[in-house]
């Protein structure tokens, strides 16, 4: 099989296609054929050597969907089940999903309702379980309002997506004018500026997404509503520290973080319920092979549209 080796982290020449024997099941972990995945602007800080957890040589790739080729002993799979994977430490701990075939553990393949092809099932994994864990975190009830800010990433795009099929009202944020109009297309109610760190409006929100990160949590704060709560999902901005935060802005206010570390097969299957009976999909950017995976990284770094990177394995 091919898969996409690291031996050490760099520019994207550390990318490197090599033959690999085709994986075998053991007692608790089954062999997946990867038919497609998403590519992350995360993936590409691993590439370059920002996670320091991660050992090389390594294939990293965080999350996949394909079908199970062959199960683990005593398994609850079937051979050509479709199930998708992500986290549990794959691409990090273990290979993950630049290559062919992967061997994942059982307690981290998740069996998917789905009939629609793999590269449009690609964009659904990473993206819209972190969205609908953040939703849930926050509490809302139809008719109330909601902020997604950074609403022009893919994790953003599924929020609004998710959100509006809870029955929310949902504002959007990005840093681009020209972005106002597309979030509006893509299903936000309403669009505003975030511009250095501040949102241009005055409005507030009974809960807000917060992907930008650490250095927009206490603007966001100032916009919640009382009794609102603020879910911290991303770090685009790239900081991991809150400097000179006054946690009393939080008085009569709450905090909350949400992260796919503890994927649940229940959660699962509700997003996939919301999937069909709602037609909710985000925009495909670009579609790249495996053997383009280098192209793939520079794309996403570089490009300003809208939507998920997918690698078509077929």
């Amino acid at each position: 099989m091919r898969a996409i080796v690291i031996d050490k982290p760099g520019d994207t020449s550390v990318l490197k296609m090599v033959d690999r024997p085709i994986p075998r099941a053991d007692a608790t972990h089954s062999v997946m054929r990867i038919h497609a995945f998403g590519v992350h602007r995360y993936e590409v800080l691993t590439r370059a050597g920002g996670s320091p957890a991660v050992k090389f040589p390594r294939v990293i790739g965080v999350e996949a969907v394909g079908e199970v080729t062959e199960p683990a002993t005593n398994s609850q799979l079937k051979v050509g089940q479709k199930v998708m994977t992500m986290m549990g430490g794959f691409g990090r701990e273990v290979d993950g999903s630049y290559q062919e075939f992967a061997l994942v553990a059982d307690e981290n393949l998740y069996p998917v309702d789905y009939d629609g092809d793999w590269i449009t099932l690609a964009q659904y994994p990473e993206n819209f379980y972190t969205a609908i864990g953040a939703l849930k975190s926050l509490s809302l009830t139809a008719g109330q309002t909601l902020l997604v800010r950074g609403g022009t990433s893919a994790v953003g795009l599924a929020a609004i997506k998710l959100a509006k099929a809870f029955g929310l009202k949902v504002t959007a944020t990005t840093r681009r004018k020209a972005m106002l109009s597309e979030l509006i297309e893509n299903g936000a109610d309403d669009a505003v500026l975030d511009t250095d760190n501040s949102l241009v409006t005055d409005q507030s929100f009974d809960g807000i997404i917060d992907m930008v990160g650490t250095v927009t949590l206490a603007n966001s704060v100032t916009h919640l509503n009382q009794g609102g709560a603020v879910c911290l999902i991303g770090l685009l901005a790239g900081e991991w520290i809150v400097e000179n935060f006054n946690p009393f802005i939080l008085a009569g206010k709450s905090l909350t973080v949400f992260d796919t570390t503890d994927v649940q097969q229940d959660l699962v299957d509700e997003i996939f319920k919301l999937i069909k009976a709602n037609d909710l999909q985000i925009p495909i950017a670009k579609v790249f092979k495996l053997a383009d995976i280098q192209a793939a990284h520079k794309y996403v770094m570089e490009s300003r549209e809208l939507g998920q990177v997918i690698v078509d394995n077929d």
